[in-house]
């Protein structure tokens, strides 16, 4: 489905008000800015895509499918506050579509979720910051595209600057008992991420 079809399906079941168009072309501005190559409409397209077989188990899916939507709007990688500005402008853009403030902050939360500090207990949450997670479950080409893109973002880093982060996230993820929280994730993705981040921790090092 093309993301504008499937963005104006959402808006009118939601009971938004406003112009879903503009809305839309103000998303896909800032997801089209020049300094993205991995945080782009295809990464969102991908999470909408692995959000479809796992629907059903959202309690409140139309919530989770808007906060993917906005979940990376503001991205400067040499701010620390992307999730912050991202969720505040989800927020904004809620209010005026007439949705209510209850709406608004389940959205809030699903988005600070995908700043991955901690493992979130809401159920719908983890099953958002899973499929955030879902590309480091992908085969060996892609994760290593995706690998390349991030890189390509952080460009401007000094490169023992870069492997030392880069490194310290990537860490983070193989320490925790499990990659992923729900069990849908785990048993699709866990054993791949785990190769993958062990490939990708080879690399920085070499």
């Amino acid at each position: 489905m093309a993301y504008e079809q499937r963005w104006l399906i959402l808006w009118k079941r939601l009971g938004a008000e406003g112009d879903a168009h503009a809305v839309l072309t103000d998303l896909a501005a800032r997801y089209s800015e020049p300094h993205r190559t991995y945080h782009t409409l295809d990464h969102i397209g991908h999470c909408l895509e692995e959000f479809g077989p796992v629907r059903h188990l959202a309690t409140i899916p139309d919530v989770i499918e808007l906060a993917f939507w906005y979940h990376d709007a503001i991205y400067d990688t040499k701010a620390n506050d992307n999730e912050e500005q991202s969720a505040a402008l989800a927020l904004e853009v809620v209010r005026n579509a007439s949705l209510s403030d209850d709406f608004g902050q389940i959205v809030v939360n699903l988005i600070m979720a995908t700043k991955h500090s901690v493992i979130p207990t809401d159920s719908d949450a983890q099953l958002f910051v899973d499929i955030d997670l879902s590309i480091l479950g992908q085969p060996e080409d892609k994760f290593d595209e995706y690998e390349r893109q991030v890189c390509k973002e952080y460009e401007w880093v000094p490169e023992d600057q870069f492997v030392s982060g880069r490194s310290a996230i990537l860490k983070s993820f193989l320490d925790r008992p499990n990659i992923y929280a729900t069990q849908f994730f785990r048993n699709k993705y866990e054993a791949q991420a785990r190769r993958n981040i062990a490939r990708s921790l080879a690399r920085l090092r070499t």
